[in-house]
């Protein structure tokens, strides 16, 4: 079992001791789409740590956008709720890149694939992506490629 998981299980147990609602209900979640991904596909397997950061990011990514969409329909309490369980499970993902190191990462790719040009863009992010790993959402990654790259064909 990945030393993750192992520790969001610990973690569970703690919670549940210490009757953290909201702790416990975010891990259960967490674990239970971690068992989903498992099963996933043609026969169970192990997650590595990589992927149970994966999931893990999705389902923060999750929260993020449930909070953002309450939030817009005037139910703070709700938006307040999914905040919290983002939090939780911010603890976690690695940390996240600042904007600098983010730029420096895609510069460095761009340099290395010769890339010119909104038409390299595929060839950028398939460099950049395992070097992220987590650590920036796709969407801000898919972002900083696209305007360095519009930055250098001009």
């Amino acid at each position: 079992m990945s030393a993750l998981k192992d520790k969001l299980q610990a973690d569970l147990s703690a919670a549940m001791k210490s009757r953290d609602e909201v702790r416990t209900r975010t891990i259960r979640m967490a674990l239970a789409a971690i068992n989903v991904e498992e099963v996933a596909g043609k026969a169970a397997r192990e997650l590595s740590d990589e992927e149970v950061v994966k999931v893990l990011t999705k389902e923060a990514k999750k929260r993020r956008e449930a909070a953002e969409a309450f939030s817009n329909a005037g139910r703070q309490d709700r938006a307040q709720a999914e905040l919290d369980e983002h939090a939780v499970l911010e603890e976690y993902l690695p940390a996240q890149l600042s904007d600098e190191e983010l730029y420096r990462l895609v510069d460095e790719a761009i340099a290395e694939t010769g890339a010119a040009g909104p038409q390299a863009m595929g060839q950028v992010m398939k460099v950049v992506n395992p070097r992220v790993a987590g650590r920036a959402e796709g969407g801000r990654v898919a972002q900083a490629v696209r305007s360095r790259l519009a930055a250098s064909s001009s």
